[in-house]
């Protein structure tokens, strides 16, 4: 069963024998991706990314069950244009924010100035360990050393 929303008043699109149509309003062709979803180039570089930073978050929550289990792990564009008063006015890689009340313990990450040091994804993916254990260990007050060994190594 397929369930639509409708606006009062409005016809639903006209279904051929294939299912819903499939070409623009401007009947330029049929809508499909450029990219094939098995070569590399169907991802962006955001989505690819966000799914860096999300896996090793989740690495290291499961290094610190207990005491990471509500942290949520963040990316973004780009930081705040103004620094928070107990940082520098250099560019911030990442940032901690610790849990209150109303919201649980952050990390954020931010993905432009990342982006901008690495040559390839694998000193990417490097940076981003780093910059997630220096803020959980922030967060947890101990050393960055301590909360992800690997990405200091070498």
């Amino acid at each position: 069963m397929h369930v639509m929303d409708l606006e009062p008043g409005r016809a639903p699109a006209p279904r051929g024998p294939l299912g819903p149509r499939r070409r623009d309003r401007r009947g330029r062709g049929r809508r499909w991706d450029l990219i094939p979803p098995h070569l590399p180039g169907h991802r962006t570089r955001r989505e690819r990314f966000d799914d860096l930073v999300a896996e090793a978050g989740a690495a290291l929550t499961e290094r610190f069950p207990r005491r990471l289990a509500h942290l949520q792990v963040l990316a973004e564009e780009v930081p705040p244009a103004d620094p928070a008063p107990w940082e520098d006015a250099t560019v911030v890689l990442g940032r901690a924010v610790p849990g209150t009340r109303e919201h649980p313990p952050r990390v954020i990450v931010y993905r432009r100035p990342l982006q901008t040091r690495c040559v390839n994804e694998a000193e990417l993916e490097i940076l981003v360990r780093q910059v997630l254990s220096e803020q959980i260990g922030s967060l947890l007050s101990i050393a960055p050393e301590d909360v992800d060994p690997e990405a200091w190594d070498g």
